[in-house]
């Protein structure tokens, strides 16, 4: 009888071309790219584009520049989420075929307004609670979609199943577990602009691209709730987590992209080596490594 040999190690890394890649940043790809490396596995760089106000294509050039500096290597081609677009579609009607997901016009800030208080852990730019009164009855028909050739001009909403316990078992974090419809609502999944919410892409890339582990930072723990919901639903395996602890200036502020003393390249350009950066990766307690 044959045996079924374990899958191979998928890892990802996906850098957002909002600005320059940051310490912070490089640090969680580094450590992505490691665990890769000693698990013998194939690591993909993924170009998280879908930002249209934010992403530019020179900094698509200066974070493939960054990692090539640090060492940090890929297997094929970049996949770059804005040339995927047909396979986000094909995956919301999928849901809309499940009737899991329905139209939304409410904006953020009415969604905010009407949100209580942020809960503990909250990251400040987590997607608020959606409320439950504004939500459509289980069971309401929904509004057919347009073909793909037309533009969707309506936010849609993921259902999320009131009451169910979602956990993960965390690589760096523990064990992880929050409550839907208590600890989030009803997310985004497709947005009135024509573009697929974060979570969505990031749900299809994942599944689609066989990633049996996925490195990232601490912030988004809440995303994974979302996103294990939604590779459910799409019939997608559960990958492995590890969120990274962020790293922080020396007022304790969380390292950000507006913090351009700290991207790899001023660094890079005031003499530090890409040594004495992954040496400084290497040292940090905490990591896994």
């Amino acid at each position: 009888m044959a045996v079924n040999s374990p899958p191979t190690y998928g890892g990802r890394i996906a850098p957002s071309p909002t600005g320059l890649l940051h310490l912070g940043h490089a640090r969680t790809f580094w450590i992505a790219a490691e665990r890769c490396r000693r698990a013998g596995g194939v690591l993909t760089l993924r170009n998280d584009d879908l930002d249209r106000d934010r992403c530019r294509p020179e900094f698509v050039a200066a974070f493939q520049r960054d990692l090539g500096w640090l060492g940090i290597t890929w297997a094929g081609p970049m996949i770059t989420q804005s040339e995927r677009l047909p396979r986000y579609r094909a995956a919301l009607r999928r849901l809309h075929a499940a009737n899991l997901i329905y139209p939304c016009d409410r904006s953020r800030r009415e969604v905010a307004a009407a949100a209580s208080a942020p809960h503990e852990g909250e990251a400040a730019d987590d997607e608020p609670i959606f409320p439950r009164k504004w939500r459509p009855a289980a069971g309401t028909t929904l509004p057919p979609l347009s073909g793909d050739d037309v533009a969707l001009a309506t936010n849609w909403r993921f259902r999320v199943p009131d009451g169910e316990t979602v956990t993960f078992d965390d690589g760096l974090a523990g064990r992880q577990s929050a409550v839907a419809g208590r600890d989030f609502g009803d997310f985004l999944v497709w947005r009135k602009d024509d573009v697929p919410s974060y979570q969505l892409a990031c749900a299809v890339d994942d599944g689609e691209g066989r990633i049996t582990e996925v490195v990232r930072g601490a912030d988004l723990i809440r995303s994974t709730f979302r996103q294990l919901l939604l590779l459910r639903a799409l019939g997608y395996p559960q990958p492995h987590y590890v969120h990274c602890p962020l790293m922080r200036d020396e007022q304790g502020r969380r390292l950000a992209k507006r913090y351009d003393a700290l991207s790899v390249a001023a660094l890079r350009d005031c003499g530090k080596t890409a040594a004495e950066l992954v040496a400084g990766f290497r040292d940090a307690k905490g990591l896994g490594l």
